[in-house]
């Protein structure tokens, strides 16, 4: 039985946001579409796709945004461009940095940019990790908040000293923002003021939206304009974008309003954990919605504890395991959304307690 077929069987399903199925999805999309008399855009041109960028936009604090297929192509793209502005190829980027770890060296292979890796693996970057690069920086690229390593953020004083040094040094600062909903609850601000003193920003569509996919680059209008161009070039030019923004629109609003109940239920759940020693949260207290679950077993035994409770009590845990630096553990990550924050408190002590009890087996 695939992953797959086997979240399906399971009645409580703690990570991230209940499922639709594509049927379910695409009903509660042309009932949104009737709603609102949606219209086709073409090529990027038309009411609603217009609309939803100026939005975008002004909740970030930005002159101008436009929707990008993916974000692996927005974000090169823009890191590609500040390099040209400010002549020099070097793109800092931490060592857990989406385009470093999961982008297939593309950044290297397309030529867009050579990166510099800075900083330490394991914790959130500082002012002091840039200031240590004696180099000309084209563009620095932080991601907000650090997915790799439990959703960490800087302090809030150490982001803004890493914007004022962005700002000395003349580098172009980019925020991969693909769960920048999620960092802003975290630091209880909002995402304009996260975003502010950040020169571009990347938002996903899908990851804590819930949209069927598709990302935002915001900036500068001039910046955004000649980013459009090279999406263009690029094999970003799909004819009709409404689907994904129809999927991200209907139900962007709820998502954002519901990101403080979700932190406030990742606080909850922080809390619960510390009944069960063998489950070890990083970081050590929740700065997003989203955290690591450091285990004590292989990353083998951690799948198959996980496949056992989806079979006899149809509890599914997480979807992913990876190993850790340490042998004989792996790392699980736990995404707070819809399921966790509709669930009954004892429901998943329930499931913490089955899950801790076959740790320990």
């Amino acid at each position: 039985m695939t992953d797959a077929t086997l979240l399906q069987t399971c009645h409580r399903v703690l990570p991230g946001h209940r499922a639709r199925t594509p049927a379910q999805m695409f009903s509660a999309m042309a009932t949104w579409c009737e709603q609102n008399d949606v219209a086709h855009d073409v090529y990027g041109s038309g009411a609603l796709i217009e609309a939803f960028e100026r939005k975008i936009a002004a909740l970030l604090g930005f002159e101008a945004a436009v929707f990008c297929i993916s974000g692996t192509m927005a974000q090169v793209t823009a890191l590609r461009l500040a390099c040209d502005d400010r002549a020099s190829r070097l793109v800092a980027l931490h060592p857990t940095s989406h385009i470093i770890l999961h982008e297939s060296s593309n950044y290297q292979l397309l030529g867009h940019f050579h990166a510099l890796q800075v900083g330490e693996r394991h914790r959130p970057w500082n002012s002091e990790d840039l200031a240590a690069v004696p180099d000309t920086l084209g563009a620095v690229a932080m991601e907000v908040p650090m997915r790799e390593i439990g959703g960490q953020n800087p302090s809030w004083g150490e982001l803004e000293a890493i914007k004022a040094s962005c700002r000395r040094r003349g580098a172009h600062l980019h925020m991969d923002g693909a769960r920048l909903w999620e960092a802003a609850a975290g630091y209880g601000s909002t995402p304009q003021d996260v975003a502010a003193g950040f020169d571009s920003v990347y938002v996903s569509l899908y990851k804590g939206i819930g949209a069927l996919g598709g990302a935002l680059l915001a900036g500068s209008a001039g910046f955004i304009a000649r980013a459009a161009e090279w999406f263009r070039r690029e094999g970003g030019n799909v004819y009709h974008r409404s689907p994904y923004v129809v999927s991200a629109a209907m139900q962007f609003d709820a998502r954002l309003a519901a990101m403080p109940a979700c932190f406030a239920r990742t606080e909850w759940l922080y809390d619960e954990l510390r009944a069960h020693p063998l489950i070890k949260p990083n970081p050590a207290r929740p700065q997003a919605n989203m955290l690591h679950l450091h285990l004590p077993v292989a990353r083998e035994r951690a799948l198959a504890i996980r496949d056992h409770l989806a079979t006899k009590h149809r509890i599914w845990l997480f979807g992913r395991a990876a190993d850790a630096a340490l042998p004989g553990a792996c790392v699980v990550e736990l995404y707070v959304g819809d399921n966790l924050l509709d669930m009954p408190d004892q429901v998943v002590r329930d499931a913490l307690a089955l899950f801790s009890s076959a740790l320990a087996a």
